[in-house]
């Protein structure tokens, strides 16, 4: 029996017991492509469920185990691409070929502890400020646009890696339907929360296109490492631009 392309994008993005039982056929990898939004709603109610739970916790101790469930859910999967990315970047020095090299290499430089650092800090600080305000929907949009963007970033721009996982979604990704999902969770954002919406949209699209730009400046395209990082990045732009907002 095939693997639905829902659980095939669970157990890729999320830390969620999901056991396949073989190895999907690259045409359901592509397809798992259009359920990443649901992914993220689904990360997004676990989150509002977690955040009424600690409704009585200390504000600052709420947003930490928040943040500590957020990382646990997607078992730090991107966290790590925006390490290896950070590292790629400055040892890179412009080079294609040594920052797609220095990408491979699983150890993780200071550049790399010091981008986890602040982004986790970020993303801790805008929390509380939420929590304190009582912004409760930045929990769901962060987690659906930074998945929603993936399914944007694959339609759009060439993965330069041969082969493996990526080069499989990017082949078999159905363009057209991928195209209606990715506006059907924008507009999903808009409709569940209004001018909230809005704004994390703009933020988040202006950060994706500047992300996007200096990945094909660099690289000539995406790699899972630099999409692991635009997924964390927007996530931290949305939680950051709604606790400004």
């Amino acid at each position: 029996m095939k693997p639905l392309p829902l659980w095939i994008a669970l157990q890729f993005l999320s830390s969620l017991p999901i056991r396949l039982s073989g190895m999907p056929e690259p045409r359901e990898m592509g397809r798992s492509l259009l359920f990443y939004p649901v992914v993220g709603l689904l990360f997004g109610l676990i989150l509002l469920a977690v955040n009424a739970l600690l409704v009585a916790a200390p504000p600052m101790l709420h947003a930490a185990l928040l943040l500590t469930v957020w990382v646990l859910l997607s078992g730090g999967l991107h966290l790590d691409g925006l390490a290896d990315s950070a590292d790629a970047w400055l040892g890179g020095f412009g080079d294609r070929e040594r920052t797609l090299t220095i990408m491979k290499d699983p150890r993780s430089g200071p550049i790399a502890v010091v981008t986890l650092v602040l982004v986790l800090l970020l993303k801790f600080c805008a929390l509380l400020a939420l929590i304190e305000n009582h912004h409760n929907l930045g929990l769901i949009l962060a987690p659906v646009i930074g998945r929603s963007a993936l399914l944007g970033l694959f339609l759009c721009t060439p993965y330069v890696r041969a082969g493996g996982l990526g080069q499989a979604l990017a082949d078999h990704l159905p363009r057209r339907l991928g195209k209606q999902v990715l506006l059907a969770s924008a507009v999903g954002c808009v409709l569940l929360a209004g001018v909230a919406g809005v704004i994390a949209l703009l933020v988040a699209g202006l950060v994706f296109f500047w992300l996007r730009h200096l990945m094909l400046r660099r690289l000539g395209g995406t790699t899972g490492d630099t999409a692991g990082a635009l997924l964390e990045l927007l996530e931290v732009t949305v939680l950051v631009g709604l606790a400004l907002a």
